[in-house]
C-alpha cells in the first residue's frame, strides 16, 4: 500500500477494485463503510454484487478478465474530457503520449462491449473518480489473480497518475493483504528472486553483503515461485519441497496436478500447527507454533511492523518456526547466529535498509511503517510523497487488453471465479476447526444467476456437477443474481467440492501468479441433486 488505512475515513471518492473487504478484509470494509456515512462516494468494480456494491455510486459489474480494457476506457474518457490532473501528468510523470497511444483506441463504447458494462456507467466511474480530491483505490485478488495480472496492476496505478493520486494523502494504489503476515513474508524474501527489503539477488553487492553476512556463498541463481516448483516436481527436476504454513492441495490451482507433483517427489517436509490435506502426504510433519504461541513480528496491510508476545505456552513437541529452521541449519553444518525473535529482528535491521531502524526494543514503545532506515526516522505513512521510488518522476506503463489465458468455448461454455468468505481464511486449517463457523459456512457452494440456473434444471439448494478441462466436482446450487449469466462464483475454501480440481494452471508470465479468477467450466445437475 501507498498509503495508510486510517486514511479512508476522509477519503470523498473511493474505487474499489477487484475485492470484497466486508468479506476478506472485514475491518477494512468497515471503514470503507464509516467513509461511506462520512459522505465518500464509492465506485466499485467487481463481477459479483458484493455488499458494498450496494452502497456504490457506480457498479460496474465486468466480466471477469477484462480489468484492463475497463481501466483503459476510463483513461480515455478522463484524458478527452480534459480531466486528468495535466500539472502533475507534466511535472511528475513520464511516458504519456506512450500511455495514450495505447488507451486512445480504448473509447469507452469498445472498453464497455469488451466488458460488459454500460458504457454510461464507464463514463459515470471516470468522471467521478476525476472529481476527488483524496480518490484512494483499494484492490485485492481479483485484479491480481489473471494471465495479466502484472499488467492489471500497472494499469490501476497508470489511473492513479493520470489524476495525481500518488504521493499525496488519502489517496494512492493500495493493494489489500489477504492475511495477517503476507506482506511480512514478502519484505523479508519470501519471493524467489528478493533478500528481504526486496534487494534483488541479482546485484552483486547485495549479495555479497548476505553471503558475508551469513557465511555462505549465495547463488545467483533466483529460486523457484509455488508453481514452477511444483511444475518442476512433476518433471523429476525438483525432488524434494518444504513447506511451511500453507496447504496447495487446496489452496493451489488444478489440484490433480499438485497431487501429482507432491507424490512424484523423493522426500516432502511439512511444517505447520494442524495435519492438513498437504501434510498428509508429507514424509515429515514439523509440529509448529501458532500466532499464540510465538515472539516476532506481523507486517500488515500498510506496512505497519507489529511486535507479537506469547499468549501460552506451546503444546508438546512444536517449536517457533525460526526455531525449527535454526535446528536443521545446525544439521547442515550452518550456525544461524541468533537465539531469539529479537535477535532475527536485529540481523533484519543490520542487512535490510528499509528496516534499518526498526527493532524489538522499540516496538515495544510505537508501531512503525516502513521504510524506517535509522533509529530517529518516524516510519513511513506514505510512500512517493515528493519524490517517487525510482527519482523524480513516475513512469505510466500501459497496456492493451489482454484475453484470459482460457476462456468459454462450445464444450465449457462458462466461466467460473473464485474467491473468500467471510468466515474462513484460504484454506480452513484453522478456521475449519470451529464448529460454530463451520455451522454457518461449511462447505462448498456455486452462485449461479436465475436465467443459467434455469437452462440447467438447477433448483435453489440442489446439487450440481461443475467440470473444467482438469476434473470435476459436485456442490450446491445457490441460485442468485450476485453474478451476472454466464458467470459462476465459487468459494475455494472447503476439501468438499474443491473449487481448485477446476481452476487452470494459466500463470502471469511476470509474476507468476495463478489465474484464479478465469476458467472455462461447464455444469449440469448432479445425478445426487437434491
Amino acid at each position: 500500500m501507498t498509503n495508510s488505512v486510517a486514511e479512508v475515513i476522509d477519503a470523498d471518492v473511493i474505487f474499489l477494485f477487484g475485492s470484497n473487504p466486508t468479506e476478506a478484509h472485514p475491518v477494512m470494509g468497515a471503514q470503507i463503510r464509516q467513509a461511506r456515512q462520512r459522505g465518500a462516494k464509492l465506485i466499485v468494480a467487481d463481477p459479483r454484487v458484493i455488499d458494498l456494491a450496494k452502497e456504490a455510486q457506480v457498479h460496474l459489474q465486468l466480466t471477469p478478465g477484462t480489468n484492463i480494457a475497463l481501466l483503459n476506457g476510463m483513461m480515455h474518457t478522463i484524458i478527452t474530457e480534459g480531466l486528468m490532473d495535466k500539472d502533475y501528468v507534466e511535472n511528475q510523470t513520464e511516458g504519456f503520449d506512450a500511455l495514450w497511444e495505447v488507451v486512445k483506441d480504448y473509447t469507452p463504447e469498445k472498453a464497455a462491449q469488451i466488458c460488459g458494462v454500460d458504457p454510461e456507467d464507464l463514463k459515470a466511474a471516470a468522471r467521478l473518480y476525476a472529481s476527488g480530491k483524496r480518490a484512494p483505490i483499494y484492490y485485492c485478488l481479483g485484479v491480481t489473480e489473471h494471465s495479466s495480472g502484472t499488467s492489471g496492476v500497472m494499469s490501476i496505478s497508470n489511473l492513479a497518475l493520470l489524476c495525481g493520486n500518488v504521493g499525496k494523502d488519502g489517496a494512492g494504489v493500495n493493494p489489500l493483504r489477504g492475511q495477517n503476515n503476507v506482506q511480512g513474508a514478502c519484505d523479508m524474501g519470501a519471493i524467489p528472486a528478493m533478500y528481504s527489503g526486496y534487494q534483488k539477488i541479482s546485484d552483486p553487492e547485495v549479495r555479497a553483503k548476505f553471503s558475508k553476512a551469513w557465511g555462505v556463498e549465495l547463488s545467483e541463481a533466483p529460486g523457484l515461485t509455488s508453481i514452477e516448483a511444483m511444475n518442476g516436481a512433476v518433471s523429476g527436476d525438483v525432488r524434494a519441497i518444504y513447506i511451511m504454513g500453507e496447504n496447495p492441495m487446496l489452496s493451489d490451482p488444478n489440484t490433480t496436478h499438485v497431487e501429482k507433483a507432491l507424490r512424484n517427489l523423493d522426500f516432502l517436509v511439512v511444517q505447520d500447527i494442524f495435519l492438513t490435506e498437504t501434510a498428509e502426504l508429507a514424509d515429515v510433519v514439523l509440529p509448529a507454533t501458532c500466532f499464540a504461541e510465538k515472539e516476532g513480528t506481523f507486517t500488515n496491510t500498510e506496512r505497519r511492523v507489529q511486535r507479537v508476545r506469547r499468549a501460552v505456552e506451546a503444546p508438546g513437541e512444536s517449536r517457533e518456526d525460526w526455531a525449527i529452521l535454526a535446528e536443521i541449519m545446525r544439521r547442515f553444518g550452518v550456525e544461524p547466529g541468533f537465539s531469539s525473535a529479537k535477535e532475527i529482528m536485529d540481523e533484519i535491521a543490520e542487512l535490510t535498509p528499509s528496516f534499518g531502524g526498526i527493532s524489538h526494543e522499540r516496538l515495544e514503545k510505537e508501531q512503525v511503517q516502513w521504510p524506517c532506515p535509522t533509529p530517529d526516522h518516524p516510519g513511513t505513512p506514505i510512500l512517493h510523497l515528493g519524490k517517487f521510488s525510482r527519482g523524480e518522476r513516475a513512469l505510466f506503463r500501459p497496456s492493451p487488453h489482454i484475453p484470459s489465458g482460457e476462456l468459454p468455448d462450445d464444450d465449457y461454455p462458462m466461466l467460473l471465479s473464485t474467491g473468500r468468505l467471510l468466515y474462513h481464511y484460504n484454506t480452513p486449517t484453522m478456521t475449519g476447526k470451529n464448529e460454530e463457523l463451520m455451522e454457518i459456512e461449511g462447505r462448498s457452494f456455486i452462485e449461479i444467476n436465475p436465467v443459467d440456473a434455469a437452462k440447467h434444471g438447477l433448483d435453489q439448494g440442489g446439487r450440481v456437477k461443475v467440470a473444467s478441462r482438469r476434473g470435476e466436482i459436485e456442490a450446491e446450487a445457490r441460485v442468485t443474481e450476485r453474478v451476472p449469466e454466464g458467470v459462476l462464483f465459487m468459494p475455494f475454501h472447503f476439501a468438499d467440492g474443491s473449487a481448485n480440481v477446476l481452476t487452470s494452471s494459466e500463470v502471469d508470465s511476470i509474476s507468476m501468479t495463478p489465474e484464479y479468477k478465469v476458467c472455462a467450466v461447464k455444469v449440469e445437475r448432479a445425478s445426487s441433486h437434491a
